[in-house]
């Protein structure tokens, strides 16, 4: 009979412990998923080589990116790294389209782990088309900076494209904050306000139609204003 009770006592540590372990790591994953969720926005400053100065915004709602950029004001770009997907839109011509390459903010104003950001700005250069041929970001860690009293951290990094940049990144929003480009134009987040965003600003209206290029070039074939260069009496032939 002890030895049965003993067993029981056993059998019954070991179960408390594997609850409790279960318990332990289900917290910390909920923890982690926490942690990694962030809503907010944020001012998009743009100066330009020349000194100008253009407003624009930035909303984050975890996987979703709103942005307004500076240099395009006919339309904003909506982005889902959980999707990988990336359009532009230009609601007063009621379309939207793939943005490809339209802005390298697509690719840099996205999530990212601050110890390696070069991983998820390689998947949107795959997503834009930049990444094509096997072509990557490449990132160098300069080091740690104070900026308005939060610690940022410094890379410097060469596009799928070859262009150079350098970027500040706050660890604790998981976000670059600043963007130096290779001409000395530069892209910062102001007056960031951490809160949640409304689901409706990254949602593309139902009356808009995707715009593609390569189909309208395809019309175009087909209807009476084409001419095949081919066959174009006006072609110069080749020497």
């Amino acid at each position: 009979m002890i030895s049965i009770h003993k067993s029981r006592s056993r059998i019954s540590r070991t179960t408390s412990t594997a609850i409790s372990l279960t318990t332990a790591m289900f917290v910390a994953v909920l923890v982690a998923n926490v942690a990694s969720a962030q809503q907010f926005s944020a001012e998009l400053s743009r100066r330009d080589a020349d000194g100008q100065i253009g407003k624009g915004r930035l909303l984050v709602a975890d996987d979703k990116i709103r942005i307004e950029a500076p240099d395009l004001q006919t339309g904003f770009f909506l982005v889902r790294t959980d999707a990988k997907t990336s359009y532009f839109v230009q609601p007063d011509r009621r379309v939207f389209m793939d943005a490809r390459q339209s802005s390298v903010l697509t690719e840099l104003l996205v999530p990212i782990d601050p110890d390696a950001p070069c991983l998820q700005w390689q998947e949107m250069a795959q997503v834009s088309g930049s990444a094509a041929g096997g072509a990557a970001w490449r990132c160098d860690r300069i080091g740690a900076e104070t900026h308005d009293g939060r610690t940022i951290v410094k890379y410097d990094m060469t596009s799928p494209r070859g262009r150079r940049y350098s970027s500040w990144i706050d660890p604790r929003l998981r976000y670059v904050v600043r963007i130096e480009a290779y001409d000395g134009s530069t892209t910062e987040l102001i007056n960031v306000q951490e809160a949640p965003q409304p689901d409706s600003a990254f949602m593309i209206p139902g009356s808009l139609r995707k715009f593609d290029p390569a189909q309208l070039m395809e019309m175009v074939k087909h209807s009476d204003v084409w001419v095949d260069p081919a066959k174009d009496s006006r072609a110069v032939p080749l020497k």
